[in-house]
């Protein structure tokens, strides 16, 4: 009797964890918006693996990613979806309750993603968008389609296109370009059933003809890897981001958000 009444409550806490987590998520189909009254400037972070990797200003170890979500949960920040981010930068909307805004970025789609990254998303209620390079899925050291239709179902996590190959824009022709841009993005309607619509230019590295590109292509949104806040005056296909390097104070964290 002793046992069964202990399993029950593990039961019950459990189950209270998950309704608590689904609750939270499903919180973003409620959110009301409005027009904002001037301009919005949205934080976008900039992630790729998450690990101990001294030397690698790519790699930001665990312990570091947690404290500075955890940062965002204690501060209130609402975690944008790329959907709500094209509210905020093309319609100048914001969400009525919600006055802190980021939005957190993953390049590459490495599977730390989701062995390091992903319960912490979960535990902090944060939204991240994961850009894939669709042909290293299933590849050593990389996400796999199960991973990824797993974070995808939860809620927590958004896919978006960093082209096929990871190959820099600025050094491919216009179809060069336009085929990296849209076989990752057939890739994504064919193995996620969604409408891509955000790009994240391999690198940061694109040119002239690259937005033109990206819009004929289907993206309404592209992303750079120059620093600062985005906003609509920068164009909606070269978006800045905040970089996040490794051993980072939280001062230096906190300004990233900034104005």
């Amino acid at each position: 009797m002793f046992k069964r009444l202990i399993l029950l409550s593990l039961a019950l806490v459990l189950g209270g964890a998950l309704l608590t987590q689904s609750a939270s998520a499903s919180k973003k189909h409620t959110v009301k918006w409005e027009k904002a009254d001037a301009p919005v400037s949205l934080p976008i972070l900039m992630y790729h693996s998450v690990e101990n990797k001294p030397g690698n200003g790519l790699c930001v170890p665990p312990e570091q990613l947690e404290q500075q979500l955890k940062y965002l949960h204690e501060q209130g920040y609402y975690t944008v979806t790329p959907a709500e981010a094209y509210k905020i930068l093309a319609q100048n909307k914001v969400p009525k309750k919600h006055k802190k805004l980021v939005m957190v970025t993953f390049d590459d789609g490495y599977e730390n993603n989701y062995t390091a990254a992903y319960p912490l998303l979960k535990k902090y209620h944060i939204h991240a968008t994961i850009g894939l390079i669709t042909s290293k899925v299933d590849t050593q050291g990389m996400l796999t389609l199960k991973q990824v239709k797993e974070m995808k179902k939860s809620k927590w996590v958004s896919f978006v296109s960093h082209t096929q190959n990871h190959q820099e824009l600025n050094r491919l022709d216009e179809a060069g370009q336009r085929e990296e841009m849209q076989a990752s993005r057939t890739w994504l309607k064919q193995n996620l059933h969604q409408k891509p619509d955000l790009l994240v230019y391999p690198v940061g590295r694109y040119n002239e003809v690259s937005p033109k590109v990206a819009k004929e292509s289907g993206y309404k949104l592209a992303l750079t890897t120059k620093p600062g806040l985005a906003n609509a005056e920068q164009g909606l296909y070269e978006l800045h981001r905040q970089r996040v390097v490794p051993d980072m104070t939280q001062e230096a964290f906190a300004k990233l958000l900034q104005p």
